[in-house]
C-alpha cells in the first residue's frame, strides 16, 4: 500500500480551512514552510478598531509524524487526518501536555 503524502494532505486540509472565513473585516492567511515543514492558518485584520491576530491551526512534521500544535477548528484536524487515512499512531496532539497524551488514542511523541 502506498504511503500518504502527509505534507500534501496537511496543505490540502489547511487550504480548505482558509476558505471558511465568514468575517470580511479580517483575512485568513496560509503560511506553508515546506522546507522546515511548518504549516499555519492565521486570522488577522481589524474589527471595531481592535487588532485581530491569531493562529487558528498550526501543524508541524517531525520524524515522519504530524504534530498538531494548535487546532481551533470545530471538527478537529486530527479527525480529518484520520478520515483521510492517516493512522492515529502518526498523529501527535502536541497541544496536550505530554503526560496527558498517553490517555488519547494518538501518538505520545
Amino acid at each position: 500500500m502506498e504511503r500518504i503524502n502527509y505534507q500534501e494532505l496537511v496543505q490540502t486540509i489547511l487550504t480548505k480551512h482558509s476558505g471558511n472565513d465568514l468575517d470580511k473585516d479580517t483575512e485568513v492567511q496560509l503560511i506553508f514552510d515546506t522546507k522546515r515543514q511548518h504549516y499555519q492558518v492565521i486570522n488577522l485584520g481589524w474589527k471595531d478598531q481592535k487588532r485581530v491576530y491569531g493562529c487558528v491551526i498550526h501543524v508541524d512534521m517531525k520524524e515522519g509524524k504530524i504534530w498538531i500544535q494548535r487546532d481551533r477548528t470545530e471538527i478537529g484536524i486530527a479527525n480529518e487526518l484520520v478520515a483521510a487515512g492517516v493512522p492515529k499512531k502518526d498523529i501527535v496532539l502536541a497541544f496536550k501536555a505530554p503526560y496527558l497524551r498517553q490517555f488519547t488514542e494518538f501518538a505520545v511523541e
